[in-house]
């Protein structure tokens, strides 16, 4: 099987423990946070028998929050060569692995404990030598601090690149269904093709996460942008029981985006970003179960001027009513 689909928290971390597990020569990581123990003790083993481990971390949140110190001070201590990602971003979101030059990861999860447990993620692990190949030399550049361009032909889906230019192309591209699982719902660019999909009669799914769970200085933009596809009849709903982590989009039961982008302007323009288009049939069929039953088991979000107070509280509520 070329590519799969590992979905959380269905799945659990065992399918990543797994993959450490088997690598012989090298391992590769780029993540934005990574804190899970078990995890962290798989990469500390596969170095003591001998694989090359390399490691990029996100040095700190835009807050200037350092999560990653106690892994990274761990990882050292083991041995293993651990590097900040790439400061020519303003942080690295990607969240990627690769095993033995032949497989490779793409993710929308992070290497947390509390999310593998309980957040709706998704990754595809891909053994296409050409993507491998890219996703490599991507880590190569940014691991030497030099510039990487993918050029015209990029088989990946990148930030900074052409990740705003591939996801409304994708968009524009869906013909019946269009289902979409992200965090943030803030790039104008793609919410007018979200947009221009319902009004061509595509029948578009957003599922997003509550308000009261965005970020002080990111609520004004992520409800209006919930509210533009609100208004003009397009199906807004959240997720019961799951903290919705995913990026995904979801197309005609045929084509899938999956990785780490979310749909906001700071993702596409300043970050270090990866996602991957599929439309193997495996994967597809299981991603059509998934967004299904996830939409089963939500509702719709109430985002009138009264569902918007009781959801994020008078006090914040204020602040764009």
């Amino acid at each position: 099987m070329s590519r799969f689909l590992v979905v959380l928290p269905d799945d659990s971390a065992q399918p990543i423990l797994e993959a450490i597990q088997h690598a012989e020569k090298s391992l590769r990581v780029k993540m934005f946070l990574f804190s899970d123990p078990q995890i962290l003790a798989a990469v500390i083993k596969a170095h003591q028998r001998g694989v090359k481990v390399r490691i990029m971390l996100n040095p700190s949140r835009r807050d200037g929050e350092k999560e990653n110190n106690e892994t990274r001070n761990n990882l050292l201590h083991a041995g293993i060569e651990v590097i900040d990602s790439n400061p020519a971003f303003e942080l690295t979101h990607e969240k990627s692995m690769i095993i033995d030059d032949e497989t490779a990861w793409i993710m929308s999860l992070n290497w947390d404990a509390k999310n593998l447990a309980a957040a709706r993620d998704y990754a595809v692990v891909t053994s296409h030598a050409h993507e491998v190949k890219e996703i490599i030399e991507c880590f190569e550049a940014d691991w030497a601090r030099q510039p990487f361009n993918p050029g015209e032909h990029s088989h990946m889906i990148w930030c900074v690149g052409n990740a705003r230019q591939r996801i409304a192309a994708f968009i524009d591209e869906a013909k019946h269904s269009l289902w979409v699982q992200n965090e943030r719902y803030q790039d104008p660019l793609i919410i007018e093709h979200l947009v221009r999909a319902n009004r061509r009669g595509v029948k578009v799914h957003i599922m997003a996460r509550s308000p009261h769970t965005l970020k002080q200085e990111k609520v004004i933009e992520g409800v209006a942008g919930l509210r533009v596809l609100d208004d003009v009849g397009v199906k807004v709903h959240k997720v019961k029981g799951l903290k919705l982590h995913a990026k995904l989009l979801f197309a005609d039961h045929v084509r899938a985006i999956v990785g780490s982008i979310n749909l906001a302007p700071g993702s596409f323009n300043s970050r270090r970003e990866l996602a991957i288009e599929v439309r193997d049939e495996d994967v597809v069929n299981r991603v059509h179960k998934i967004v299904h039953h996830d939409w089963e088991n939500s509702h719709a979000m109430d985002l009138s001027d009264a569902g918007l107070l009781d959801d994020l509280g008078e006090e914040r509520a204020e602040q764009i009513i």
